[in-house]
């Protein structure tokens, strides 16, 4: 969720470094955790920019009901 969330606070991409910060993941962990949420499509590199990374329209719909659901469990004293 961190790594999602970090790609969506940044409006013109993120760079792997920004996402490492934001994330609070080392570069190693971090690159494994990107190639699966590429590979399950809720991250984009764009062909003109391989350095930048951009939410999908799904993962952007996955954040925003996972938030939903943050929102519910704390409304019951459960942390997610």
């Amino acid at each position: 969720m961190d790594i999602l969330r970090a790609i969506r606070s940044s409006t013109n991409g993120a760079k792997i470094t920004w996402i490492m910060r934001d994330a609070n993941l080392p570069y190693d962990r971090l690159l494994s955790y990107l190639t699966e949420l590429e590979e399950k499509g809720f991250i984009t590199k764009r062909k003109n920019d391989s350095n930048l990374y951009y939410l999908t329209e799904k993962g952007v719909d996955f954040l925003v009901e996972f938030e939903k659901l943050e929102r519910f469990a704390r409304a019951f004293g459960i942390e997610l």
